[in-house]
């Protein structure tokens, strides 16, 4: 079995590292580069910066600051935010992304993940999908949460698997930020669904939490955000915890 990632999330606002609850109440939650370097401390496998405001600003990635966290980390670093073309894959690339993550504009045109595919491999593509439970179906939502597309979550995750995404980073908006615990049913589907990881992201409030995500889900990777952020829970303490409860961790 591969062995489980925990990946903190960077989710940034002019600069700053931020957060939320279901996608709203955004404040302050610190230095996006002393968080990072934290991180790599305490022992996280991987980091996700996401450029919250980049695609309803109608603006690229702030690949300045990208540039600036990937000096300062030693392991797996991706990217995400305002990335609509090629292009804009290459230019965070360079800038030190290992990954790009690409959502918004996937759901406009989901060749895109095709071509960064094709260019930088299929490893370096991950496709972030929000999505919302309305009524007992499972709906994405493009444009930071804020539009919805109609498009059920099932359907998007397959054909975004087939069109060549290396992961899948799977938030569940009814679940954001609130610690109340992963949103399992769908993220059991979903990973069940496709042969590609899936990153769970979206409600971590415990340690517990994470035990039923790799227990319950078939997910390969939890991320969080605001337990780490305001040090509630501690990295290394619930890495060591995942493994006294035979969980096979990195």
């Amino acid at each position: 079995m591969l062995k489980k990632r925990i990946i903190p999330c960077l989710d940034i606002q002019d600069g700053r590292t931020v957060k939320g609850i279901n996608f709203e109440g955004i404040r302050d939650a610190g230095d996006p580069i002393e968080l990072a370097k934290r991180y790599v401390d305490e022992g996280a496998d991987e980091l996700v910066f996401l450029d919250i405001t980049a695609t309803n600003d109608k603006r690229k990635t702030i690949c300045s600051l990208v540039e600036k966290i990937a000096a300062e980390i030693t392991i797996p670093f991706t990217v995400g935010g305002g990335i609509s073309s090629l292009e804009d894959a290459q230019a965070v690339i360079l800038s030190g992304a290992d990954k790009v993550s690409i959502n918004s504009a996937a759901i406009r045109r989901p060749e895109l993940i095709q071509e960064i595919s094709n260019r930088f491999g299929k490893q370096c593509v991950v496709v972030a999908v929000d999505i919302k439970q309305i009524d007992d179906e499972w709906f994405v939502f493009s444009n930071g949460g804020k539009r919805a597309t109609g498009i059920k979550a099932l359907d998007w995750c397959q054909k975004i698997a087939d069109f060549g995404a290396g992961e899948i980073l799977l938030t569940s908006m009814n679940n954001d930020g609130t610690k109340a615990g992963f949103a399992l049913e769908i993220t059991h589907q979903i990973s069940q669904l496709v042969s590609i990881p899936v990153i769970a992201s979206g409600g971590a409030g415990s340690i517990q939490d994470f035990e039923q995500l790799f227990t319950q889900t078939g997910a390969s990777a939890g991320l969080a955000a605001s337990i780490f952020h305001y040090r509630e829970i501690n990295l290394q303490t619930l890495k060591n915890e995942l493994k006294t409860s035979q969980i096979p961790i990195r």
